[in-house]
């Protein structure tokens, strides 16, 4: 897999949050926020201005804590199942997608009236500008194609001029304000503010559920944080430096609308509601004449060209993350060698969008539901970040949120209230995202759900710390009767089980006749003593704690099972020093029959170490039902040292050159699946798949088997098993998945 490198500095990750922050937000918000609540819309946008400051600092906390791409997915993955990553992923790709629909759409529109504005004045005939129904559609797909064109070719997010130049309008904009307000009676404008809170509270706070979404675009920054250098530190400035020049511009501006931005005979709430979309602009041509109302249709351009491009940037890289895990198609995964941009992921990107901009049917609902979407991941980056530290409190993030956790439930309750404002304000935004989530459901578990499950237990037998972040604490059960088997069953418990992320018991049974008298046979007692004293040292040698269960049965067997139910174990290993081909009603496999738990069945020699053998034999057949045992297997051991695994597959001898491809391919996708290191894959034609294996296994340190588990009254080591295990005298390891 190629690695992206991080070329993205504090100046260029501001920037993404300043394309997507700035200006697209006010222009369209400004006028239902003043609707709403008169000049108090000032107010609503300071007050979430708080609150999007709160949700920075836990954004900011968890991009240090993770500094890798994706976001709010990235974070969810690291604390939350496969399945709830999944979901929080899919519904803020499709966030940030709808978002680059209304952006380019808005670019589009504000296109069109720029264009038909220099045609009138300059005289010229162009009724194809303002007459054709479907220029806004064409100009939207074909801006959002050109920009994906670059995002493909250039390793930055890239905008850095259209930036600079809306906010200098944005700037003239304010300066001339404030020129005029110098000039205006202090009477006039006492009395423009009045009165301040024209909607009441309530007013007040429908500007605020309305406007919100104005200051979304800092999230984006955490979402391409694989590419920021220095993440630690740029992430959670850039998030904040980006914020406070919104904030610096928006508050200047609304106070300046609500002052000087009427003709002095309507309030501004009166101008607001007589022009919702449309009042920047005219309150722009009110204090600055003509002039004021081009400048305002340059700033809405540019901040509309600048927001569309960080949306694609950013969503491209959340489809990236997903698709690296599996929970997206594996091919939106690929990065350009050269550049390092990830080309498919950015077109996939930007064909959805333009898909979007032709048949959404209704662009307000959807974005809407864009907005509600962004407001509930909001709330639960701020639950992530409290979950995180609690789970991990020994490793401190680089960034921390000051008072915790009081900021994060404070930010998490808003941003919960303001969701549930939308969704009752906008009773379809609510539908289309559960009609969303609902299609994201099905595609998950019929196209992504096996593969992404494997690539989830993978990580996490790279990386322990996972169990810990999700708030897991998994259970080993080594039930131990032989001594001299106690160093290999232990050692290779915690790999299943790593030290510090789990547990791993040990249990010595004393095995008690029906009449036993213990005063008068000691026996017994005598040999769990010896048992639990070389475990004792064993665990001391090998450096791992492990705990000790000593149980009395008269059935060892059923005590197993027993211990391993009331326990809840995830897995259960057992040594076994002979697997015979005609034992068809060995204790053992009733006692596999019986535990539902992973099974793990070790063969092996005194004192064998299971990290010490390079070379490890797959016998591949069937459909994978053991891959997530496989999986965690070979991925803990990969992440101790490099093993040597090589994936080996039989047919028939008759088989034809195309069959043989076949087989090959399925192979090659079947160990990448299980497997994320170098490996090998050999298919061989044997009409005797147990001598092809007996055969391959003379040059393997280890043979891995799966077997699956039918019922209490099956046998668990079938012919094939057993054969292999009489015919080779190399350890062997037989995994079972809980049924």
């Amino acid at each position: 897999m190629v690695h992206q490198e991080r070329h993205i500095g504090l100046a260029r990750a501001t920037g993404i949050g300043v394309g997507a922050i700035v200006g697209g937000g006010i222009l369209a918000l400004a006028g239902a926020a003043f609707a709403a609540t008169g000049p108090s819309a000032i107010l609503a946008f300071a007050i979430n201005g708080v609150i999007a400051f709160l949700t920075a600092l836990s954004f900011a906390e968890m991009a240090s804590r993770f500094p890798e791409s994706g976001g709010t997915y990235t974070f969810a993955r690291k604390v939350l199942s496969v399945e709830s990553a999944f979901t929080v992923g899919w519904v803020v790709w499709f966030a940030s997608i709808v978002a680059a629909v209304l952006y380019a759409l808005g670019f589009a529109s504000f296109a069109i009236l720029l264009a038909s504005e220099v045609t009138t004045t300059a005289g010229w005939q162009a009724p194809w500008i303002t007459e054709n129904p479907n220029l806004p559609s064409l100009i939207a797909i074909g801006t959002t194609l050109v920009l994906a064109v670059l995002l493909m070719v250039k390793t930055g997010g890239g905008g850095d001029f259209a930036n600079i130049a809306k906010l200098t309008v944005f700037g003239i904009l304010i300066v001339g304000g404030f020129w005029v307000l110098a000039r205006q009676d202090p009477a006039q404008t006492t009395k423009s503010l009045k009165p301040f809170f024209a909607g009441g509270a309530g007013g007040l706070l429908q500007a605020m559920g309305y406007s919100f979404i104005a200051l979304q675009g800092f999230d984006l920054i955490a979402a391409v944080g694989g590419e920021v250098k220095n993440p630690q530190k740029n992430i959670p400035r850039a998030m904040m430096v980006s914020l406070l020049i919104a904030l610096l511009i928006y508050l200047p501006l609304l106070f300046v609308i609500a002052t000087v931005g009427t003709d002095g005979i309507q309030s501004v709430t009166e101008l607001a509601n007589d022009n919702p979309e449309t009042i920047v602009a005219f309150a722009a041509k009110n204090y600055l004449g003509t002039s004021g109302y081009w400048l305002v249709l340059i700033a809405a351009v540019l901040s509309m060209f600048t927001a569309l491009q960080a949306n694609l940037f950013a969503a491209s890289r959340i489809g990236l993350a997903m698709a690296r895990d599996r929970t997206l198609p594996q091919p939106m995964a690929s990065v350009n060698p050269q550049l390092g941009t990830p080309i498919v992921s950015v077109l996939v990107t930007a064909v959805l969008t333009c898909g979007l901009v032709v048949t959404l049917p209704d662009v307000a609902s959807a974005g809407a539901a864009s907005s509600l979407i962004f407001l509930i991941t909001f709330a639960i980056a701020h639950w992530l970040a409290i979950l995180v530290r609690q789970r991990s409190p020994e490793e401190a993030p680089p960034f921390r949120v000051p008072l915790f956790p009081m900021m994060p439930i404070l930010g998490g309750v808003a941003c919960i209230g303001l969701a549930i404002f939308q969704g009752i304000a906008v009773p379809a935004a609510g539908s289309i995202a559960m009609l969303w989530l609902g299609f994201g459901g099905l595609l998950f578990l019929t196209m992504f759900a096996r593969s992404a499950r494997l690539k989830d237990v993978s990580s996490i037998a790279a990386n322990p710390e996972l169990v810990r972040l999700r708030g897991n604490t998994p259970l080993v059960l080594v039930p131990i009767a032989n001594p001299s088997n106690a160093e290999a069953m232990i050692a290779l418990a915690e790999i299943l089980v790593p030290q510090g992320f789990g547990r791993v018991l040990l249990q010595t049974i004393v095995v008690a006749p029906q009449d036993w008298m213990p005063l008068e046979d000691t026996e017994p007692m005598d040999r769990s003593e010896r048992v639990i004293r070389q475990l004792v040292e064993t665990s001391t040698m090998l450096g791992i704690r492990a705990e000790t269960l000593t149980t009395v049965s008269h059935e060892p067997m059923e005590e197993i099972a027993r211990v391993a139910r009331l326990h809840r174990c995830e897995s259960v290993l057992l040594g076994l020093s002979e697997i015979t081909e005609d034992a068809t009603d060995s204790p053992i496999e009733g006692l596999l029959g019986r535990l539902e738990a992973d099974v793990v069945v070790l063969r092996a020699p005194p004192h064998w170490h299971l990290v010490q053998e390079q070379r490890i034999l797959i016998p591949v057949a069937g459909r994978g039902i053991n891959n997530h045992l496989l999986v965690r297997l070979l991925g803990s051991l990969q992440r101790r040292q490099k093993c040597e695994v090589t994936f080996f597959r039989v047919i028939p001898e008759d088989a034809s050159d195309a069959e043989a491809k076949r087989a090959k391919r399925e192979l090659l996708n079947l160990a990448s699946l299980n497997f994320s290191g170098a490996c090998q894959c050999e298919v061989v034609r044997n009409d005797d798949p147990i001598t092809a294996v007996v055969e391959a296994s003379r040059f393997a340190g280890l043979i891995v088997l799966g077997v699956q588990r039918i019922g209490p009254k099956k046998k668990l080591f079938g012919r094939f098993t057993r054969s292999v295990a009489r015919q080779t005298d190399c350890p062997l390891v037989v995994i079972s998945r809980r049924g």
